[in-house]
């Protein structure tokens, strides 16, 4: 458990320019249900593992509840509600099944690519895939982050 930090003005956007234009005429409870609504759809959209998903938001800070098998599902849930345009803080109250060592996690720069960050991180250029598969299913391409945008890096074997 623990609150982690992300960068409010990146990150995907929830909802398209014709649910924004809707979401603007409901009251801010009623916006922070549909965000987190559409947050757990996501996740659930990607085949996450999670039990008892629940997710609050708190103005910029969302709070995720629920039972995960690993550590990597934890981290990849995290992940996924930080990276959201909005959101500018996760408050982890997630449980997990099987205790792992935890990953770390890295803030995309301007001239960043996974080559450059392994090297960074591991000493090896050639580890990028690492970082790439530790980052399914939410990223897609190795080739497409963004500044602002955090990656888990796990411990090598």
């Amino acid at each position: 458990m623990g609150l982690f930090s992300f960068i409010k003005d990146a990150g995907a956007k929830l909802f398209g320019h014709k649910e924004e234009e809707v979401i603007k005429t409901k009251s801010i409870q009623e916006i922070n249900f549909e965000k987190a609504k559409k947050l757990m759809e996501n996740i659930n959209t990607e085949g996450l593992p999670v039990e008892d998903l629940n997710i609050v938001i708190d103005g910029e800070r969302a709070l995720v509840f629920g039972t995960v098998p690993d550590q990597k599902t934890k981290e990849i849930v995290i992940l996924m509600v930080g990276n959201t345009e909005g959101v500018a803080e996760v408050d982890d109250r997630m449980e997990v099944k099987n205790a792992e060592p935890e990953a770390s996690f890295y803030t995309v720069k301007k001239g960043d690519y996974l080559s450059k960050i392994a090297k960074e991180v591991y000493g090896d250029a050639s580890k990028y895939n690492v970082i790439f598969e530790a980052n399914k299913p939410m990223l897609k391409d190795p080739d497409l982050i963004y500044p602002g945008q955090v990656l888990r890096i796990p411990p090598l074997d």
